[in-house]
């Protein structure tokens, strides 16, 4: 009887079984560089990281997360795109370049989850725009919604459907001043899913609630102010009410409802161009006062009864942070919400500061006079 012996072949190395290898890859950094790096390894990582359903498993997995590209300048009426990161991540300006057509007059509303949502007055029609692959979608305005704003501004905000990269979500807002002691707040919500606008939601809103000049005169209208774009805290979107009323309105995407939330009376006292809303630490809605050469951190909490109010958290001493000298403004471009970091212009220079870390970077750009605000784009290759 001869005896044989049997040789096992060793087993896969993780680099050598496909699946292990795209869990080792979907865990690469977020940064635009992170893929096409791997990409040049070999033909099979190549493969693997240009798969369609790869590319999707990965911007899932870093949603949360996004990288800050950079930002869109509203100074301009081409929105010229602004880099924020350093090479090899740096995105050429020229990349995310928006293509018109003849007769388009644009106003950006907003960018989140890697898309831009652009009102085209002329047509009366929505752009969104996804600046990384060229994808544009141009929804018409519902009829009904461009009666309500013929005396008034029309705003809006555009997110990703929740747990799917593919389709999206517009909401469009208008204040409805016709009767001008019985105003509304009127919303339309668009699913790419459907291709269809929902139906109109509205809320009331209060009239002349303060005697302060700056809240103007009776005969003033109230607008949801397009100056700073809309803020998405857990499942609501919020934006800044401005006119004869100054508070915040609030659009519930579950609930598919909107609802009108005031702002301590303090904060008005130079204009409601000193706060801006944000997402409170450790969650829920928060605000960013801007009181002399400081940041104060606000947020709203509600009691066991039920019962909602402002509450002061920290207060940065930013002419400190920044090591500025002298008493020159700070000027607040933009907010980006995923990252929690603020835009701020001050004594000729743009930082980028991170509220909670209050790391802060200097960025050597230039961005015109106008300090109109800045429309920041996250986006996951």
């Amino acid at each position: 009887m001869t005896s044989r012996t049997c040789h096992l072949s060793p087993a896969a190395g993780p680099l050598e079984d496909d699946n292990l290898l795209c869990e080792i890859l979907l865990r690469l950094p977020p940064e635009p560089s992170s893929l096409p790096r791997a990409s040049v390894v070999c033909k099979r990582w190549r493969c693997l990281v240009s798969d369609p359903r790869f590319c999707r498993r990965f911007r899932r997995h870093h949603r949360r997360n996004p990288p800050l590209l950079g930002f869109f300048n509203r100074d301009s009426d081409l929105f010229p795109f602004v880099p924020t990161l350093e090479p090899p991540n740096r995105v050429s300006p020229g990349r995310f370049s928006l293509q018109r057509r003849e007769g388009d007059r644009f106003i950006s509303l907003g960018c989140r989850h890697g898309l831009v949502l652009i009102r085209n007055v002329r047509p009366n029609k929505v752009l969104v725009w996804d600046p990384v692959t060229g994808e544009q979608h141009h929804l018409a305005i519902p009829p009904e919604l461009v009666i309500h704003a013929e005396n008034t501004a029309i705003n809006g905000a555009v997110l990703r459907a929740a747990g799917d990269i593919q389709q999206f979500h517009v909401v469009l807002t208008v204040v409805d001043n016709v009767d001008k002691q019985h105003k509304r707040a009127l919303a339309w919500l668009y699913s790419s899913k459907t291709n269809l606008w929902g139906d109109l939601v509205s809320t009331p809103v209060p009239f002349k609630v303060s005697t302060s000049d700056i809240l103007g005169d009776e005969d003033d209208v109230t607008l949801v102010f397009t100056g700073k774009p809309a803020v998405m805290v857990r499942d609501s979107l919020y934006w800044i009410l401005a006119g004869n009323f100054v508070g915040i309105l609030e659009f519930d995407l579950e609930k598919q409802s909107l609802a009108v939330i005031r702002v301590p009376a303090h904060m008005l006292e130079n204009g409601f161009y000193q706060f801006w809303i944000m997402r409170a630490e450790g969650g829920g809605l928060g605000l960013l006062l801007q009181k002399d050469q400081s940041f104060q951190l606000w947020k709203r909490k509600t009691d066991r009864d039920g019962v909602a109010s402002w509450v002061l958290g920290r207060t940065i001493e930013l002419d400190k942070l920044l090591s500025l000298n002298g008493n020159g403004s700070q000027v607040i471009l933009g907010f980006a919400e995923e990252n929690n970091v603020v835009f701020v212009w001050t004594h000729g220079v743009l930082f980028m500061v991170n509220l909670e870390s209050l790391q802060f970077k200097k960025l050597e750009i230039e961005i015109g006079g106008g300090h109109d605000g800045v429309d920041l784009s996250q986006h996951i290759r």
